[in-house]
């Protein structure tokens, strides 16, 4: 997948953060809420996600150099990829996928 410049994603997280500590302050001012759900579909669109938590979790991921564990293929979950192990029990319930919204 291609990716965006490191710079553009940090800048577009940074206003994210500041529309969300701006809607913490004043949850019914609908300019606000309006500004942060743009930047916050920005994101998504930047990083491939459908929601805007993922795509902020995607895009500190990022900037921190690692790969999300959602980049890794299950095959490479369960061989140990990153330390980590799914059990036969979350795969059957389908944690991961990336349909409809975030839980």
């Amino acid at each position: 997948m291609l990716l965006p410049a490191k710079a553009e994603v940090a800048r577009h997280l940074e206003r994210y953060r500041a529309w969300e500590r701006l809607l913490l302050v004043a949850p019914t001012d609908h300019a606000v809420r309006g500004n942060f759900e743009n930047t916050g579909y920005t994101l998504c669109v930047l990083m491939g996600k459908r929601c805007a938590r993922e795509a902020v979790e995607a895009a500190e991921h990022y900037l921190r150099g690692e790969a999300p564990v959602s980049a890794l293929s299950p095959v490479a979950v369960a061989h140990g990829a990153r330390g980590s192990q799914l059990s036969q029990g979350t795969q059957a319930q389908g944690v991961g996928r990336a349909v409809g919204r975030c839980p």
